[in-house]
C-alpha cells in the first residue's frame, strides 16, 4: 500500500466518536423493538434500571441520571407512576420534593425485559473472544472515566447511571 492509499483510508474511517454514536442508534434501534411488545421505551427502560440500583430519587435526579432533560422526565414520572411501574413519596428530607421509587409492578416488568436485553447485549459481544470482550467493556469504561474528567474540568455535567 502507498502512502497516498494510507492517507486516503485514515482520512476515510469514521471517527470514534462517529462509530460510538452508530453504535448507539443500533442499540437504541433494536432495543424499541424488543421492548416495544412489554409497553416500554428504551428511555423508561434506562429510568426504571436506575430506579432499580437506586431507588427514593428525585425527578431531577433521575433525570440526571437516566440522560433525559428534567422536563422530559417529569412527564415519563407521571406515565410510569399511571402505569404502577413507580410510586412517588416525599422525600423524609425535603418535605416539598417527591422521590420515585420501582413498584413490585416495575421490578416484574424489568426482570421480564431481562432476557431481552441480555440478548442485545449477546449479540453484541458474539463476534468477540471472552477477553475480548472484556477488553471491549474496560475500553468503554476507560473512555467514560476521561470524558466524565473532561466534563468535570469544562463545569458540565457528564453523570452515568453505573458511577452513581
Amino acid at each position: 500500500m502507498t502512502a497516498a492509499n494510507e492517507d486516503r483510508d485514515a482520512v476515510a474511517s469514521p471517527s470514534t466518536l462517529y462509530l460510538i454514536k452508530q453504535v448507539e442508534l443500533a442499540v437504541r434501534a433494536v432495543m424499541d423493538d424488543a421492548l416495544r411488545p412489554l409497553g416500554l421505551t428504551p428511555l423508561q427502560y434506562t429510568a426504571l434500571t436506575v430506579l432499580e440500583r437506586r431507588g427514593g430519587l428525585s425527578s431531577a435526579q433521575l433525570a440526571r441520571r437516566a440522560f433525559l432533560r428534567p422536563q422530559t422526565m417529569h412527564v415519563m414520572v407521571r406515565t410510569l407512576e399511571e402505569r404502577g411501574l413507580i410510586s412517588r413519596d416525599r422525600d423524609p428530607g425535603n418535605r416539598r420534593v417527591l422521590v420515585a421509587s420501582l413498584t413490585d409492578r416495575g421490578r416484574e416488568l424489568l426482570e421480564r425485559a431481562g432476557p431481552h436485553i441480555e440478548r442485545i447485549e449477546s449479540v453484541l459481544l458474539a463476534e468477540m473472544s471472552q477477553r475480548r470482550s472484556a477488553e471491549f467493556r474496560a475500553a468503554l469504561r476507560q473512555g467514560i472515566a476521561a470524558l466524565t474528567t473532561e466534563a468535570a474540568a469544562r463545569g458540565v455535567s457528564a453523570t452515568s447511571p453505573a458511577d452513581e
